[in-house]
This record gives structure tokens, sequence and C-alpha cells, in this order.
């Protein structure tokens, strides 16, 4: 097993590294300029309105007229070059064994070691686990380090920080598990990995259609609620403070405006957004509500234990050879 883990550090130490300088990079500079550019946004929705179904798509719920503190920071955790640096790390990873093996014509040398074939997967589970946290570490460090040039109104909690990492980390796991699954199916290595992205950017589509189309669900008329008076956020029940994930929750969506004001839009039926991982990552609502997101992570991990447990299996039982 030492060897194995040797091997694979020798082989993706490099781009690991500059994944994770390149995110933490990216992270820091977000972190600075996005309170600055989105300070002023509600003028770029009045000019060009379709920029804000693209806003909402990516956090989950409407920003309102203006965008608020909040609103700012947690666009910082689905900003697309986030999500791409991790989501090309990861792909790039868990296609290497077998399908990149099986490409290269040296998988009958992995497989020639005297190791088992579940200890070469498992190894390969080490460097995925150990590589994404580091990625994910060096991007919160470039994060907290340029939070010091920030307004202290315009940093989350701690707290609140951690758990959206965790969902993102969950995130990752879970595309990491289909990714390894869709490895073990495969004998090409490009071929796997354009599988992995095609459903990585079907996802983004479905929950950016869902924005504006989405035939399956009914949409109620939108209450509003003010903090700090009856009926407001401080009283809504327990589903409006902490939403459910998203095949549960009725697409319910808490908006900050400038005014304080929240509004709540009910949807009921199922939503086309329902089967997009971005529907179960909502750094928005985690920041607004302060809730750790139990119910999508626990599913996020349930994706991430099938798929993987999956491709354990079919990677041992397999026949494979160089072709």
């Amino acid at each position: 097993m030492r060897g194995l883990l040797t091997k694979i550090f020798v082989e993706v130490r490099w781009p690991v590294l500059l994944f994770g300088l390149g995110m933490s990079l990216i992270m820091g500079l977000l972190t600075m300029l996005l309170p600055k550019v989105l300070g002023d946004i509600h003028r770029l929705f009045e000019r060009m309105s379709f920029i804000k179904p693209l806003i909402t798509a990516l956090l989950g719920v409407d920003p309102g007229e203006r965008m608020t503190a909040g609103m700012s920071q947690a666009f910082l955790w689905v900003h697309p070059t986030v999500l791409t640096l991790m989501w090309v790390h990861e792909v790039m990873f868990c296609t290497r064994v077998p399908a990149g093996e099986v490409d290269r014509g040296t998988i009958d040398f992995l497989l020639s070691l005297p190791v088992s074939r579940w200890k070469v997967f498992m190894a390969e589970t080490i460097g995925w686990l150990c590589s994404g946290l580091f990625i994910l570490v060096s991007g919160f460090s470039g994060h907290l380090l340029a939070s010091v040039f920030v307004r202290p109104e315009m940093r989350p909690a701690m707290l609140t920080t951690f758990y959206v990492m965790t969902n993102l980390f969950a995130v990752y796991l879970a595309v990491g598990g289909f990714a390894f699954l869709i490895s073990a199916c495969s004998d090409r290595r490009g071929r796997a990995t354009g599988v992995v992205f095609a459903v990585l950017l079907a996802s983004f589509l479905l929950n950016f259609l869902a924005q504006f189309w989405d035939p399956f669900t009914a949409t109620t008329p939108t209450s509003s609620v003010f903090p700090g008076i009856p009926g407001s956020a401080d009283a809504l029940p327990e589903a409006a403070v902490n939403p459910l994930p998203g095949f549960m929750r009725d697409g319910l969506a808490d908006t900050a405006s400038s005014s304080g004001q929240i509004s709540v839009p009910q949807k009921t039926g199922f939503s086309l957004a329902t089967i997009s991982v971005m529907d179960y990552y909502r750094p928005a609502i985690i920041i607004q509500s302060g809730k750790f997101p139990a119910a999508d992570v626990g599913l996020l991990l349930a994706i991430a234990v099938v798929t993987w447990t999956l491709a354990g299996i079919i990677f041992r039982r397999r026949s494979i050879c160089t072709v």
C-alpha cells in the first residue's frame, strides 16, 4: 500500500499543488473583489434583466433588488471558476484507474504488482480524498487571508463558513464517486472524462432552466415577512429557516433584500432542479439561516458511498487488460 501511495504522490503532486495554489489565489481575489463588484449590481439588473436569473441559478435563491453582504459571500462559494477548478481536478484524478491505465497500456503492469485490486482502488481513493482536502483548504486559506482586507460585516461567521465548506466537500465526494464509477466501466479515459463532464454540464443546465421553465411545478403567490416583527423570519417555521434538501423542499427560497424583507415563494410538485447536484448545494441559504444542511449533505454522502462502492465492485470483478 505504501508503494502505491508513493506512486500516486509522485504522479499527481505537481498538478495538485498547482490546483491548490490556483484555488487559493482565486478565492483570495474573489473575496476582495466580489463585494465591490456586486454592490452596484442592481444597476446591472435594471439594464440587463437576464443577468438576475443566472445569479439566482447559482445561488439557489432570488438575490432581490440589491446584493446584500451575505449574498456576495454566498456567490463566492458558487463561482463557476471555483467549481471548475475543483471538478477538473477530481475528474482528472478519478479517471486515472482503470480507464487511464488501460488507455496508456500500463494496466497490465499495475495489476501484476503483488497487491489486490481492492488495495489499488483504496490507494486511489486515499489520494483522491487527500488531494481534494488540500485544494479546499488552500482555497479557504486564500479566503481567510483576503478577508482581513474586507469590512467585518462582510465576513460570515467561521462556523457558517465551515458549514458551507462541508457542503462543498460533500458535492466533491458525490461527483468523485460518480467519476470513479464511470472510469471503472470504461476502457478509454477520454470517453470517461467526456461522460462525467457531460453530466455536470447537464446538471448546471437543468438548474438554470428551472429558473425559467419548470413544467412540473406550480408556484403560489409569494409571501413576505420582515425580521424582528411578528410573522418575521424569527417566527417562521423550521422548514422556512432551515430548508429541506432539494428533493424534499417545495422550492422554498428565503430571499433577503436591502430593506430586510424576505420573500418566500412557494412551489409544489417535481422540479427539474431536483436532479441537479447544485440543488443540494445552497451557500446562500446556509449563510442566511446559519444552520447546517444535514439533509443535503446526507444525501450527497449517500450518493458518494453508493457510486464509490459500485465502482470498487466493478473494478474488482471486471476483466481488464491492455486493449
